[in-house]
Order: structure tokens, then sequence, then C-alpha cells
């Protein structure tokens, strides 16, 4: 089976059986079984052996990505302990007086916080949870904000874990390709046009809508599902905390992760996996190409911790018992986000999105190598195919790392045409991961917001799947007009995507108008 459709059949079980049970972890590891069985031809003891080797490699290979999200536990916890994120939210809800300013508060919190998705999701949640639940917002609503200003903000940053991770699948000066598709990711620009469209239109629609309705009237921001939410024990906080406390320790983290990459840029052998410091890139730029994102990140947020823990405890809003503490605390909190990433890491391991095992790509690769459509439809066929793939894997990079090769080793060169199906098929892949119930983004996005985690794939799908429908019609209306050059091209693309989603827009509001009548 190897090679064929159905390396795709563990991820389709695991999907199903999440939004069907609820229960994620059980399903996760249902679908990696399965997959497991699939490769071993129906040995349960060797299954069990490809399973446990799968998941071995996959946490081996992403150990400094948890190592970050534990350093990331250990600073949320601290956060809170010295006061800084009560202080801050203690301020907003002064200056903060209506509820579509609190959502645009978090929106905006979440745009500025571009370093990485995960630091973001962990981060704006935890900030901005007691501003939203003063305002009777709902848990899905914020992990909603939360999502859509996570891998969209990252995917369109020069400077951040994602770009690094894209420039290095493209060839030459790859960060400077990079940064030509950020005009036409489509899908990118608009979640945001969509988010702060919701903040000051205020209208809702789906299962989003009823559970805003129930938060509003009854105050029950989880509108009556907890199960499975994600949820950690109140720390207590010093009352003498400020909003620097919160300010300064983000500063510095986000300076010392840029730090990491710049460091690992220059210094990084990705032929022995080691820190060389024998080499050296030409310049920044290049070194943000060459970085190791997960390394960057871990090293860049172990480096912060210290410089916040002295911090705090100069300021003395932390004593060095509760520093100290903060360690078991901070790893306690990540538990579930890991678990889940481990399952949906091998997930993607046992399918092969990178080859081996399974080997979803070789489908992939062979099927679009083979393919005989019109070029102008090319964006709209690779954005829909990488979210396909996304969706079903759980990794954005995972499968832009097989599709943006492809895309241009058909297209050849750097024309707007190749350009815009770059763009097209990195939108894709954040659509479905954006979408995926087992992405880390989703994953994390659940447990900042600490909502049910399937509900908030329930609910964010409408508005992710609307984006998305609007993005690949304005990819087939660009690809006609690729011959006009990247800025008419780029420009007739998004008046096609604006008009359609301002005709969205009405239709949903006279929809709700007339319901409400």
């Amino acid at each position: 089976m190897e090679g064929t459709i159905w390396a795709f059949l563990p991820a389709v079980i695991a999907i199903v059986l999440a939004l069907i049970t609820k229960q994620v972890y059980v399903s996760l590891f249902l679908g990696i079984f399965v997959g497991a069985m699939m490769y071993a031809g129906g040995d349960p003891l060797k299954a069990l052996f490809t399973l446990y080797q799968v998941m071995s490699e996959k946490v081996g290979g992403n150990t400094t990505i948890i190592v970050f999200l534990v350093v990331l536990g250990i600073l949320v916890v601290l956060l809170q302990k010295s006061g800084g994120a009560k202080a801050y939210g203690d301020w907003a809800g002064k200056k903060i007086h209506s509820k579509g300013s609190a959502l645009a508060a978090t929106a905006g919190l979440g745009c500025l916080i571009f370093v990485d998705d995960y630091f973001n999701c962990l981060t704006v949640g935890s900030v901005m949870r007691p501003v939203t639940d003063k305002f009777k917002i709902s848990r899905t609503k914020l992990a909603y904000i939360i999502d859509a200003t996570a891998a969209p903000v990252c995917i369109i940053a020069p400077i951040s874990s994602w770009a690094a991770a894209v420039a290095g699948e493209l060839d030459g000066d790859g960060l400077m390709v990079f940064i030509s598709t950020i005009p036409f990711n489509v899908y990118a620009l608009l979640t945001l046009v969509m988010v702060f469209t919701l903040c000051f239109l205020k209208f809702d629609f789906g299962k989003m809508k009823k559970n805003e309705m129930i938060a509003e009237t009854t105050g029950d921001v989880f509108a009556g599902v907890t199960e499975d939410a994600e949820s950690s024990e109140e720390v207590k906080s010093n009352p003498k905390g400020k909003v620097r406390h919160l300010i300064i320790p983000v500063l510095v983290l986000i300076a010392c992760c840029i730090g990491g990459m710049i460091y690992t840029g220059f210094f990084y052998n990705w032929d022995t996996g080691l820190i060389d410091t024998e080499l050296q890139s030409a310049n920044v730029i290049e070194a943000f190409s060459n970085c190791d994102a997960g390394m960057s990140l871990a090293i860049g947020s172990t480096v912060a911790l210290v410089i916040i823990s002295l911090y705090y405890m100069l300021a003395k809003v932390v004593s060095f018992k509760e520093i100290t503490s903060s360690f078991t605390d901070g790893f306690k909190a990540m538990v579930p986000a890991i678990l889940i990433l481990t399952f949906a890491w091998s997930i993607s391991g046992i399918m092969g999105a990178k080859g081996g095992y399974l080997d979803a790509q070789a489908f992939v690769e062979a099927n679009l190598a083979n393919s005989n459509f019109p070029q102008f439809l090319f964006p709209a066929i690779f954005f829909i195919l990488a979210g396909g793939i996304a969706f079903a894997t759980g990794t954005s990079w995972g499968t832009f790392g097989v599709l943006v090769p492809i895309a241009v080793t058909i297209l050849g060169g750097s024309g707007t045409l190749t350009i815009m199906t770059v763009s097209a098929t990195l939108g894709g892949a954040v659509f479905g991961d954006h979408i995926s119930p087992i992405s880390d983004t989703t994953i994390l996005a659940s447990a900042g917001a600490q909502c049910n985690h399937v509900e908030h794939v329930n609910t964010q799908l409408p508005y992710a799947g609307l984006v998305a429908v609007i993005a690949a019609l304005a990819y087939v209306v660009g690809g006609l007009c690729t011959t006009l050059g990247n800025v008419v091209s780029c420009l007739i693309m998004w008046a096609a995507a604006l008009a359609l989603f301002a005709g969205a827009v009405f239709v949903i509001k006279m929809t709700n108008k007339k319901a409400a009548e």
C-alpha cells in the first residue's frame, strides 16, 4: 500500500473518529496503529514495533520543539505568578469597553507575536482569557482568534520560524523568494481581514453564533461544552505585579528567539545537525534562511527563561523558590499538548508525509508530475491539494516541504505564475493546518483558550472554509492574469478576493437579520 492513496487512510480514520467520539487521544492512537498494521502487512506484533519506532523517531526529531514548549509552559506560569498577566488583564479591562474592542485587542496581540505560532497560541490565550471572559466571549471564539492570528501571521512574517522553514525549501535566495510570495498569500491575509471584520462588524454564523449567544445570555463561556477542555490549576498572582512584568518578558522572549535564529543560521551545519562555529552565513538575511527553527526556539527560549527569572527576582515579584516550582507546573501544563503533538507527528510519520513507511509523498509527486491541467489553474490546484494534504497529515511544514519543490520543478524559474503557485501552496498548507484536528497549531490554540478541542475545530471550520473558497476562486482569476506581471496580476486577484468577501459578508449579515426578525 506504499505510495498509493491508501497512505492517507490512517489520517482519515483518526479525524473521523475524533469528530465522532470527541476522544482525540484514542482516535489518533488508533489511526497510527491502523497505519502500522498496513505497513506490517497485518502482523499485530510487527505493527506495534513499527508504531513505537515511528513514535520514537518523531519525538527524537522534534526534541527541540518539545523543549521549547516546556520552556513556554514555564514562562507562562512565571508571567502569571509575577502578576504581570493579571495586571495587563486589569489594565486592558479598564481600557477596553466593548466586546468588539476585546476581540480586536486579542487579534492585535496575536499579530504582534509573529516569531512563532506555538508561542503565539499560548501567550495570547494566557493573557487575554480574563479579558474575553469579562465580556462574555465564548472560549471557541477566543480559540478561533488565537488560531487565525498564529500560522496566518507567521507565514507572512519574514522574521519567523515559518519563514525560515519555507526559505529552506526554496533554491537560491530562499528568504527573498519567500518575501515575494507574501502579497499573493490570499488565504493568510484574507484570514486577518476576516478576523478584524468579525471584531468590528459584530457578526457570527454557524455553530460559533450559537456558542456566542449562549455565552452572551448565560455567561457560560464554554457554551455547555467542557468535556476534555484543556485547563490548568489557577496560579496565585503577585498583587504587586505591573504591566511591565508582562511586556518586558515578552519582548525579551521575542528578541532571544530572533537572536537564536540568527545564531543557528550563522553556525548551524545541516550535514551534521550540530553547531559549527567555523561556518558562517554571508549576512543576517542568509542566516535566517539557513537557521534551524526548532533549535533556534529552544536556545532562544532557554536564554530568555534565565534572563526573565533574574529580572523577576531583582524586581522582587517572584522568588527563587517560586521559579523552581514553576518548572514542574509549566511542564504539567504542557503535557496534554505534548501528548497530542506526539500522536500527530507519529501519524504524519507513518503516512510518510515526507517519504518513508506508507509514502504518501510518492503518491502526491507521481500524480502531480503526470497532470495535464492548464497552467493558469496551477495556483488554485496547488492551494486545494495543499489544504487537503495538510488537513489529512496535520502538518503545514510537511505539506509545503512536499509540494513547493514540485511546483518549482513543474513551472520552473521565478516568474509570476511560479511565485503565485508557491504562495498558493503556502496558503493552502496553512488552511489545512488551520482546520485539521490533528494539527499542532490547532491543538495549541485549544490549549491557549482552554476550550474543548473538537468544539474548536467544529466552530472554526465554517470561518476558515469561507476564506478558503474565496482564496481558491481568486487564484483562478490571478492565474489568468499572470502574463500581466506581478503587480497587475496581484491587484486583479485581490480585487476579485475582496469583492467576493464583501459579498459573502453582506449575505451573512442579511441572513442573520432575517433570522432575528
